[in-house]
């Protein structure tokens, strides 16, 4: 006899919550009804706050107005790790979800038992508790209910109502200080006390400081600090340490070596080696007979080029406690770092977010932080702010890795592809606070008894990888083949960029993609479909070309492509269509996006994610490359890096494809390469010659003319 048994499935929490199971964690309760909800991530400008407190409200049952988002805390908060690659929606949106859902559920549960009825009898709504005729709110209930008590994994997600935050387009938290300019940003704190501080950086990445000649220094009132080549002071007036950092620049004496690659040969550099070979796609045999094409992308190393530059602050407190305020994208990561590089206990620290303007990424937010706590340190009790430069924060934030990529396809009679291959090089893409064991802090290298730092990493697989994210196209090719080459050793600091990856293989892959439906005689739109199954992907170009009216037929010099990607393979589904004109100059008239995120939490947030990478991925995609020659960068200004200017915009439409009953996914980072394809893809259509190498520049564009014409 065969005696079946059922599999039931154990009860799990979201995976954030797991991590920081207590309740109290998350949620606070006041006695004036107002609820603080403590989250992990962080606002960077790109709404986060605002979608996470409509889902808390949601969930607690409360006006959005009595909900509270207090700045992450590594003392009063969960560590839910970086924010970054469109991840918060997903992990921490949930995990405020279940937070929420279960505190609701002991408040209702108290209530009851003051009224000696069943809790299911018990509503909530505006944050009052009824039943019948009897009400009381969350406030009265807040010294009544213990939140100091784990999430139970076999309690109800959401209490099952109809949404009435969720999916509504709720004004953003943060915004009405930003409009009015009143003090919000990191550069706006005024701690009692507080110092300023400033660094000189040293004149190369290579060099070592032989010596300072202090007595230029006498007439101004700061302190000097030095710690072998970090040198810096420390004053009560901001413009007087200012004027002591140019100062110093005169007074000390440095040696230097060259150490940069040759930038006009960047495929070279990232193929010389050694690397780290990953293997995405390994073909089961050799690539079929036909007819092959084959194309070679690249783009160069980019700067964040955040608006406002990098700011930190610290304080050695008299009980031997350090505390720090910082706009980095990982707090808990930094604490370990500072930890780590300073030989402390990280529970003596405590970091705090502050805002600033995002950068989408690893810029100089966690390097300054740490340099206000080596300032800090020689004036004990008192907080110091060091405000760094526009040349610090263009010339030593960590770059985007500069990448290059072979791709080459087997095509039949037809056009349709047989086998692809593709192989991508370039740096790591993260060296963020604690990457491969090391603190990863700027100055940290440049002490008397300097940390040593390997070449940048790659996020694990599962994160998304680095190098190869993206690299996988989502057509359904019967045979494929995608390989990644890390470099392993490099003068070139390297980190985390919106997209990593992703931006430049998906502006290969699509711009080949062009290139196949070209030498098939088919359009780029039908080639597409052609090779594509997952009904959702199709969904989403087919919305992006009716909206750009795909079909039109368009004036002589004026183009339009079109690119398309999944983020990560998982995430948002992105199809953009840009119309260039190409004339004495190229000029992004239009961009038509069309995008699914699944359940959208608030789709004017949604837009705005959509709209704002897009935006920036033009100006990478057109303008940006960061400049050096064998020593140093030299593109420390917005004349020698140049950025898209409000006049050089493009229109931006987004139509959001919404699936129902798929889970959230993140907007932030599925504009990127796709924007860049599509620009890449007009461009073609407008000229008619290809442009390979970003940035997409007047001169790019007459070479490879004149290269065709040749």
């Amino acid at each position: 006899m065969t005696v079946q048994r059922e599999i039931v499935a154990t009860p799990t929490l979201p995976q954030d919550l797991a991590a920081n199971p207590v309740l109290s964690r998350w949620v606070t309760v006041h006695s004036d009804g107002t609820i603080d909800v403590r989250v992990g991530k962080v606002e960077l400008g790109q709404g986060i706050l605002t979608a996470l407190a409509q889902i808390a409200a949601e969930e607690l049952g409360v006006d959005i107005e009595q909900v509270r988002m207090p700045p992450a805390n590594t003392a009063r908060g969960p560590n839910e790790g970086q924010t970054s690659g469109s991840m918060s929606i997903i992990h921490s949106g949930s995990a405020v979800r279940a937070a929420c859902a279960q505190v609701r559920a002991k408040f209702a549960a108290e209530a009851a038992r003051g009224w000696d009825v069943d809790p299911d009898r018990v509503t909530v709504r505006q944050g009052v508790f009824r039943c019948d005729e009897r009400a009381v709110s969350y406030g009265e209930l807040a010294g009544l209910v213990d939140l100091d008590v784990a999430a139970d994994p076999g309690a109800p997600l959401t209490s099952g109502d109809r949404s009435v935050l969720v999916g509504m387009s709720a004004a953003r938290l943060d915004l009405p200080d930003k409009i009015a300019g009143r003090p919000r940003y990191i550069h706006d704190l005024a701690l009692p006390g507080q110092l300023s501080g400033r660094v000189l950086r040293p004149p190369s990445p290579e060099a070592r400081l032989l010596r300072v000649d202090e007595s230029r220094l006498a007439d101004l009132d700061v302190r000097l600090v030095r710690d072998g080549s970090f040198v810096g002071v420390v004053g009560a007036d901001e413009a007087e340490t200012m004027r002591a950092v140019k100062v110093l620049g005169d007074a000390t004496t440095w040696e230097e070596s060259d150490s940069l690659p040759d930038e006009d040969d960047l495929s070279a550099f990232l193929r010389s080696g050694p690397h780290e070979t990953v293997e995405v796609l390994t073909p089961e045999g050799p690539e079929p007979e036909g007819r092959t094409i084959s194309a070679t992308y690249s783009r160069p190393f980019l700067a964040h080029g955040s608006m406002a530059p990098s700011c930190g602050i610290a304080r050695w407190n008299d009980d031997g406690t350090l505390s720090v305020w910082s706009h980095s994208q990982g707090i808990h990561g930094l604490r370990a770092a500072i930890a780590q590089a300073l030989d402390i206990d990280a529970e003596r620290i405590e970091v705090e977010h502050a805002e600033n303007a995002g950068c989408y990424g690893h810029n100089g937010a966690d390097d300054a932080a740490f340099d206000a706590v080596l300032l800090a340190r020689e004036v004990p009790g008192r907080p110091v702010q060091v405000q760094w430069s526009r040349q610090d924060e263009l010339a030593w934030s960590p770059l985007a890795s500069a990448m290059t990529a072979d791709v080459r396809a087997v095509v039949d009679e037809s056009g349709s592809v047989l086998s692809w291959r593709y192989d991508v090089w370039s740096q790591g893409h993260t060296s963020r606070p604690g990457y491969l064991g090391v603190p990863g802090l700027l100055a940290g290298a440049y002490l008397e008894q300097p940390w040593s730092y390997p070449a940048p990493g790659d996020p694990p697989a599962a994160a998304g990888a680095g190098t190869v994210r993206n690299g996988v196209p989502i057509y359904d090719f019967p045979d494929r083949g995608v390989t990644g080459h890390r470099l392993l050793e490099t003068p070139i600091r390297t980190s985390a960029m919106r997209a990593l990856g992703a931006y430049m293989n998906v502006f290969a892959i699509e711009s080949f993609m062009d290139e196949l439906a070209l030498s098939a005689g088919a359009d780029p739109l039908e080639y597409r479909l052609r090779h594509l199954g997952d009904a959702r992907a199709r969904s989403v170009l087919e919305a992006a070309a009716r909206s750009a009216g795909w079909e039109t037929p368009m004036e002589e010099g004026v183009g339009l492509g079109l690119g398309f990607a999944r983020y990560k393979d998982k995430g948002a589904y992105c199809a953009v269509i840009a119309e260039v004109e190409a004339e004495s100059d190229i000029r992004l008239r239009r961009l038509t996006i069309a995008v699914d995120v699944g359940r959208v939490v608030n789709p004017d947030g949604v837009r705005n994610q959509i709209e704002g990478g897009a935006t920036q991925a033009a100006s990478w995609t057109l303008k940006e490359r960061v400049r050096f020659d064998r020593r140093r960068i030299t593109s420390d200004d917005w004349e020698s890096y140049p950025i898209l200017r409000f006049s050089e915009a493009p229109e931006v439409f987004v139509e959001i494809v919404e699936t129902p009953g798929a889970p959230s996914v993140g907007a932030g980072e599925a504009a990127q390469g796709p924007t860049a394809a599509a620009i890449a893809n007009a461009v073609a259509a407008a000229i008619g010659v290809r442009v390979r190498d970003l940035p997409l520049t007047a001169d790019a564009v007459v070479a490879a003319i004149e290269a065709a014409e040749g």
